[in-house]
């Protein structure tokens, strides 16, 4: 298991080895809490040492949120390098699959994915989501596998005469009735 703000500061250093990639604290806490949700549900232990509460804008581990208020809900500074041996294989890989998920979405996206998840919504503000219901969550997660499914590029005028196609099929399967 690893210092929470160890992992705060791993997100960020991955944050800075894409161009032009920043993150706020917002976005941070949302990135910590998936991490230590998908860790708990594939490795049944913690990623990191410290509680995750409900605040008002979602899942906040509060050690991570004093340490980085200062910069509002702007852009937290990256640190210049990390200490890889601080990181086993397993929490610096799961923490990039994460990031490789989640990293792409607005601070505010992730917020609003958070928020409509039962963990949030069944939790009082202020509460800490106990890991037993963290882990049997992400479980739910883990267990359905997602698969990006690429389809060929169409050109509008295949793809409205596709519509129109099956739009005069129906037509005519109701004209019969």
């Amino acid at each position: 298991m690893i210092n929470v703000l160890d992992a705060a500061k791993y997100f960020l250093w991955l944050a800075s080895q894409q161009e032009n990639e920043l993150i706020s604290n917002l976005k941070l806490q949302k990135l910590l809490y998936y991490a230590q949700g998908y860790h708990l549900a594939r490795y049944e232990t913690p990623l990191f040492d410290a509680p995750i509460k409900c605040w008002d804008h979602g899942p906040v581990i509060e050690a991570v949120y004093q340490e980085y208020k200062k910069y509002g809900n702007q852009a937290i500074p990256a640190p210049a390098h990390i200490q890889s041996r601080r990181y086993r294989e397993q929490e610096s890989n799961l923490m990039a699959e994460v990031y490789g998920i989640y990293g792409r979405f607005s601070a505010w996206t992730l917020r609003n994915m958070t928020h409509d998840e039962p963990l949030w919504q069944n939790i009082k503000r202020g509460h800490v989501i106990p890991m037993a219901q963290l882990k049997e969550f992400f479980v739910t997660k883990i267990e359905i596998e997602p698969k990006i499914v690429q389809t060929p590029r169409r050109s509008w005028n295949e793809v409205t005469g596709d519509l129109l196609i099956n739009r005069r099929a129906l037509w005519e399967k109701l004209a019969k009735i």
